[in-house]
């Protein structure tokens, strides 16, 4: 199909069609719950062609944030992966084009500070196609972890094997935490003040994550230690694959009980025992040569896989200079 379309933005869900959809990350679901979010605004995109039919969508979130400082106030928007085709689309990076350029021209009248899109199918996506729209990518480590040919504990090395018992004979349990228990406030607490003063990390309302938990395709897993939450990280199951999206522990509290390596343990076993083919790890940490987070992350016997992320910055100079820096 290479026929002309057209592509329109909803930013409510009463407005949107019926869409079926089997990536949580360009759903109707994930668009109601970030609708009912505070401090999130979802945008999804839609590509129609002559005869009325929406041929691709593609959800894009923007996210505000308050500061003690100028400016104060700005926001940001993420976009993972290039949305979802019908089968008979083969201009796929023609309509990516077109949704980039309409969410791009949206967001920049709303000064949206700026603009990052990860997780393409491939490095070269879309490549041209970004660069048009005053994109600019940077060097990115993807991390997976292969869960279909061979025990995922069979790929761990004998130190981490050992810390792992250790936590369990100290006490250390983990599970899937219910939208209304204790154990889900704890662990949203814990995410937020970890997260606080990291770089790049958003601190979530709590709202979010009371409704991602009610999701047949969310789950939160919590590691407990004497009724305590000490570690917490939040997946998602779709398409085959399961996804990794945030981590948090007290590593530095309770270090003898390895709560981080208990929690990703414990998502990576449970994904394995559900039937799903790979783990994906969204954000192992910036692009530097030294990462722990990413060290941390391959020591459960991941593969990573180098790709762009691509970002478009409102203030023109700094996305020049930041193209420059990591790209000449």
């Amino acid at each position: 199909m290479k026929e002309e379309v057209s592509v329109s933005l909803i930013t409510k869900a009463s407005d949107l069609p019926d869409i079926i959809c089997d990536d949580f990350f360009h759903s109707v679901e994930l668009f109601k719950i970030l609708e009912v979010t505070p401090k999130q605004k979802p945008y999804m995109a839609l590509a129609i062609d002559g005869q009325g039919r929406i041929v691709a969508h593609l959800l894009a979130v923007v996210s505000y944030h308050h500061l003690l400082l100028p400016p104060f106030a700005y926001s940001h928007c993420h976009i993972y992966g290039e949305g979802v085709y019908a089968p008979e689309v083969e201009n796929k990076e023609e309509i990516f084009s077109l949704f980039v350029k309409a969410i791009t021209d949206e967001l920049t009248h709303k000064l949206c500070l700026f603009i990052e899109i990860s997780d393409l199918s491939s490095k070269m996506f879309g490549y041209a196609k970004l660069r048009e729209n005053g994109y600019f990518p940077i060097q990115w480590q993807k991390i997976h972890n292969s869960l279909h040919s061979k025990s995922p504990y069979k790929r761990l090395p004998q130190k981490l094997r050992d810390k792992l018992s250790i936590a369990e004979q100290r006490g250390a349990k983990a599970e899937i935490v219910n939208s209304d228990s204790k154990e889900l406030q704890q662990a949203v607490k814990l995410m937020r003040h970890y997260f606080r003063l990291k770089p790049r990390r958003t601190v979530r309302n709590s709202k979010l994550f009371e409704h991602l938990a009610t999701s047949k395709q969310c789950k939160i897993f919590a590691t407990k230690y004497k009724n305590r939450v000490i570690g917490t990280c939040v997946c998602f199951f779709f398409g085959g694959n399961a996804y990794m999206w945030q981590l948090a522990s007290l590593r530095k509290s309770f270090m003898m009980l390895y709560p981080a390596s208990y929690t990703v343990w414990s998502a990576l076993k449970y994904a394995h025992e559900q039937g799903f083919a790979h783990m994906y790890f969204l954000d192992a940490g910036l692009p530097f040569k030294r990462n722990p987070m990413r060290e941390f992350i391959l020591n459960f016997g991941g593969k990573q896989v180098a790709e762009y992320r691509w970002f478009r910055i409102q203030i023109p100079w700094i996305g020049k200079f930041m193209d420059w820096f990591y790209n000449e």
